[in-house]
């Protein structure tokens, strides 16, 4: 990892404290795969590499192990954890009761503006899928589902599925394999949008609620079957 990563950027990254800086940084390593599951973590070696003490990686590493990012190992340093196939199931059944009571309160409050909003990330979709650009493509996917939980109007729920996110975020080739045809999404999202735009919140509700559940029951059917899940474990 290249030293001027915490060093150097952006101003309103120079405004974010140092051990928030060492965070974001191998935040983004980790969910990047440049440090994979499995990685050891020194507070030496990463307080020598990036050039801070090494108070700043601790607080950085409480973070990342909040977030389930890593396993901290009292006088063993810590390691960048993954999920099991079990975990990964268990947080799909997580985000689909957050993401169905966000709707839910999110509906009533969205405005005229919010569902253009929404309507346009549909279509992002749609063109970004057609250019076959599957990383931007998650992206947008991502920024949908975000837009209803920041819509709910509860922090709190935000927050949790902002934590839960970051986790699963290190599989997203694996969900993308697990949900299939990508164009089925943009018919899922579709749906949740015209459930939305009536108003309808029970149907908006169901409708998220199918979409989420998509690649857990794939994957429950592939264990079901002795079918490799390609998901890592550890």
């Amino acid at each position: 990892m290249a030293r001027d990563s915490v060093n150097g950027g952006p101003a309103a990254f120079e405004n974010l404290t140092l051990w928030q800086r060492v965070y974001q940084h191998l935040r983004e390593a980790i969910l990047t795969d440049q440090l994979p599951p499995g990685t050891e973590l020194s507070e030496v070696a990463l307080a020598q590499e990036l050039g801070v003490s090494r108070g700043p990686i601790r607080e950085a590493m409480g973070r990342l192990a909040a977030e389930g990012l890593v396993t901290v190992r009292p006088r063993r340093g810590s390691v960048v954890r993954s999920l099991t196939t079990d975990e990964l199931i268990d947080a799909y059944q997580v985000r689909e009761a957050l993401e169905a009571m966000a709707v839910r309160l999110a509906v009533p409050r969205l405005t005229r503006g919010d569902m253009a909003r929404l309507e346009q990330m549909v279509e992002e979709m749609a063109g970004l899928l057609a250019s076959q650009d599957i990383t931007q493509f998650f992206h947008a996917n991502g920024e949908f589902h975000e837009f209803l939980c920041r819509q709910s109007g509860n922090q709190k729920l935000l927050s949790v599925y902002q934590t839960l996110m970051g986790e699963m975020g290190r599989l997203q080739p694996q969900s993308l394999a697990l949900r299939g045809d990508p164009k089925q999404s943009v018919v899922e999202h579709r749906a949740i949008l015209r459930a939305v735009k009536r108003g309808d919140v029970e149907g908006a509700v169901q409708a998220a609620a199918d979409h989420v559940r998509v690649p857990a029951e794939n994957l429950r059917r592939r264990l079901a079957t002795g079918a490799d899940p390609k998901t890592r474990s550890g």
